[in-house]
């Protein structure tokens, strides 16, 4: 019995699914890919004094949370006029996958954020929904920051 606890391994985090509202912007999807494929571009999406420490380039970036954990997201995949998928980098507080799908109709594109989280259940209790509210905020703020690029 001794044996089997040692190597029996229990995993306390479960996967937290998150998506945003969807966003429309009145950009071809080429332009709405090239612009989040940048990742200087994530910080037009970021909620202005809720977060600090912000470096980046083309392919990754970090930022503090309102003076608590450090996020760090790099491209993991690009699929050209699709979608993104971002992956949290070491450092984070929680591995996580953050992806971009995109579909175009006519002129007008459309954007949703899908966030999968390993996140432990006490954690999760404090961050689902202050991670809702920014990825839907960061929906909300494509188009606006896609018209002052």
């Amino acid at each position: 019995m001794n044996n089997f606890l040692q190597h029996t391994h229990i995993n306390t985090a479960s996967m937290t699914h998150i998506e945003s509202r969807s966003a429309k912007v009145n950009a071809p999807i080429a332009s709405v890919f090239t612009f989040l494929n940048d990742m200087n571009n994530i910080e037009k999406l970021l909620p202005a004094g809720k977060y600090s420490e912000w470096k980046a380039d083309k392919d990754s970036c970090s930022f503090k949370i309102q003076n608590a954990y450090t996020i760090g997201l790099r491209i993991k995949e690009s699929a050209p006029n699709s979608g993104i998928t971002y992956e949290s980098t070491a450092g984070s507080p929680f591995p996580f996958t953050l992806k971009v799908e995109l579909s175009e109709d006519g002129e007008q594109t459309s954007g949703k954020l899908i966030c999968d989280a390993q996140i432990n259940p006490f954690l999760e209790m404090m961050v689902k929904g202050p991670l809702q509210n920014l990825f839907d905020y960061m929906s909300d703020r494509l188009a606006p920051a896609m018209e002052s690029n």
